[in-house]
């Protein structure tokens, strides 16, 4: 099926409210599913919410009545069943809700995911233009992410910002929560002192009552130091950590 390429917007996000489910594999042996219908969509992507946040990088498999016109394959298909790459994440707050919504944009890439996903569905991917004019987007595998590596992306402060951390389980619900202090921060993450165990992908909350600023981030690696004192190396997720306070 052909398109007059990317550039021009025949990604043009389409308004279209189509129901739409959404799995996601957290590990080899977790999954959830979760209903929900489309703010936009193009043959290329689409953007949505869920209650829960997923991880920029992380493929979904999704299942929807998707118009046969913008499809890029099974077009005689009831349902269009595609694999597609989170690209950006973030947290909205209805007004009167308990929690938090989740909106994300989504990538298309394909009718099946590559075998490294088969191996380990926490691996992280980034996409690029496909050879082919038209053609969905490719994957290429992300470097994992060292401890200490988010924060030198790019300048950061050897502040100690008084926080709190709340750790968030896989369906969703807080399972520690800690008083305590930044080693670093950077506007794209943090090394933050904590007695909280945390494996690499779980989500965190760090939220800040003297700057009144709340952010969520992904733990990307733990280590304690030669201090002896253990640290968590978060990356923010759905907003960048406003530094202006610190001039």
């Amino acid at each position: 099926m052909k398109y007059p390429g990317k550039d021009r917007r025949l990604r043009e996000r389409l308004k279209l409210s189509l129901p739409a489910r959404v799995q996601v594999r957290e590990d080899a042996a977790t999954e959830w599913t979760e209903m929900t219908r489309l703010a936009d969509l193009t043959p290329f992507g689409a953007g949505f919410s869920l209650t829960r946040p997923v991880d920029i990088g992380r493929l979904v498999h999704m299942t929807l009545p998707m118009p046969r016109q913008l499809r890029c394959f099974d077009h005689v298909e009831d349902q269009y069943r595609v694999y597609a790459l989170v690209r950006s994440l973030r947290a909205e707050f209805p007004a009167g809700a308990s929690a938090p919504s989740f909106k994300l944009g989504v990538a298309f890439v394909g009718k099946r995911p590559p075998n490294s996903y088969q191996l380990d569905p926490q691996k992280r991917y980034e996409v690029f233009e496909p050879d082919e004019e038209g053609g969905l987007w490719k994957l290429l595998e992300q470097t994992p992410v060292a401890a200490g590596q988010i924060e030198k992306k790019e300048s950061r402060l050897s502040v100690p910002v008084e926080v709190t951390v709340e750790l968030y389980d896989e369906n969703w619900n807080i399972t520690a929560r800690e008083e305590t202090v930044t080693e670093n921060i950077s506007r794209r993450g943090a090394a933050v002192y904590t007695t909280i165990r945390a494996e690499r992908g779980r989500f965190v909350r760090l939220t800040s009552a003297r700057y009144q600023t709340s952010a969520f981030a992904v733990v990307r690696a733990s280590r304690t130091g030669n201090d002896g004192i253990p640290r968590l190396h978060v990356e923010f997720i759905d907003r960048e950590w406003p530094l202006e306070e610190f001039g």
